[in-house]
């Protein structure tokens, strides 16, 4: 659903855009092609890209039948931007080699979020960082993306000091393959150990288990919380710890944040500053039980956060329930936005209509 925070392209008309889309069949592929529509982005030709197997298939855009073509044939074709959402090691290997044709990359994967070459970018806070240079542009981790935005103003004034972060991750987060192990476990099917996207039946249960463990003991998923938001936010002295758990869920990602501010708050400035956020809904009325939840924020742009009170066992301590689809803001309408932005602002190479 279009948000009423996203502004669309003006003189439409006056602009042609070639852009492909990487990993077109995969789930944030399918929905990164529903945002360019639904967001009118100004295609004049739109080159949908997957792996091998899917080479020669058709995908719909815009009413339109398109036949899906191979890496070699996407980097020939000069695409001005290029949105990735493939894997890590898909993006390495072939972002470069857009970009060496002119093509500006968006990248969905967790490839060049941490390059210090690269920017990690979330609009609302610091597109105005981006340059005609940019040609590889890392889309944020999902659940730091809706997490950051809310944090952002509240950082600007106060001063963040610490982050204790609990996320709840929808099975959409994994992929296909966990959608399709939940929808099999919940029909009373039995999966062979190769059909399951993960270790433990997801239906009824959560697992306090996202991404691959690390040497630390945390995993890469609570790591990338870390380490995102310390570069999204310009400051590498917040103390920041996180624990990640799936839950059988579909609509999109929770969280729930406990911030150690610097300074002292008042909670109404609180929520009246995250009121007048750019893509942020406030849901915080308790007596009428309006609060965030996935259930509604699937197929939604928006980040919903709820649930702000006083945290009294630390000083200048609060808490939030962040919420958001995480296939969207989370993803697919980040970038779309990342790529508005570039166009808006004369970044890639745009032709004109004569």
């Amino acid at each position: 659903m279009l948000s009423d925070h996203f502004k669309p392209l003006q003189n439409l008309k006056l602009i042609k855009m070639k852009v492909a889309v990487v990993g077109v069949t995969g789930l944030v592929g399918t929905v990164m092609c529903e945002v360019l529509k639904e967001h009118n982005f100004p295609i004049s030709e739109f080159l949908p890209i997957a792996s091998s197997r899917s080479v020669g298939k058709k995908v719909e855009y815009d009413g339109k039948s398109h036949t899906i073509i191979s890496m070699e044939a996407g980097v020939a074709a000069k695409p001005d931007i290029a949105i990735f959402s493939a894997g890590g090691s898909v993006s390495k290997e072939w972002a470069p080699k857009f970009a060496e044709v002119g093509t500006t990359v968006v990248d969905n994967s967790s490839a060049w979020r941490m390059d210090p070459t690269k920017k990690l970018i979330v609009p609302e806070i610091n597109a105005s960082e981006l340059t005609e240079e940019d040609k590889i542009i890392a889309n944020p981790n999902c659940s730091t993306i809706q997490m950051v935005l809310a944090l952002a103003p509240l950082h600007t004034s106060y001063g963040i000091k610490r982050l204790v972060i609990s996320t709840y991750q929808s099975i959409t987060g994994t992929g296909v393959k966990a959608v399709h192990q939940f929808e099999s476990e919940r029909d009373g099917k039995t999966l062979s150990e190769s059909e399951m996207a993960y270790q433990h039946p997801i239906f009824n249960n959560c697992l306090p288990h996202c991404d691959v463990f690390l040497d630390n003991e945390y995993t890469k998923e609570e790591m990338k919380l870390v380490h995102e938001t310390r570069k999204i936010l310009g400051d590498d002295s917040l103390k920041i710890t996180a624990t990640a758990v799936r839950v059988p869920v579909q609509g999109g990602h929770s969280e729930s944040v406990n911030v150690e501010f610097k300074k002292a708050y008042e909670v109404e400035e609180v929520k009246q500053l995250l009121k007048n956020t750019e893509g942020i809904i406030v849901q915080n009325e308790n007596d009428k039980f309006n609060y965030p939840m996935p259930l509604f924020s699937k197929d939604r742009d928006e980040v919903f956060v709820g649930r702000i009170r006083r945290d009294d066992s630390a000083e200048n301590a609060l808490n939030m329930w962040i919420v958001a689809d995480n296939l969207r803001k989370g993803a697919a309408t980040n970038a779309v936005q990342i790529a508005t932005y570039l166009v808006e602002n004369k970044l890639v190479g745009l032709s004109k209509v004569s």
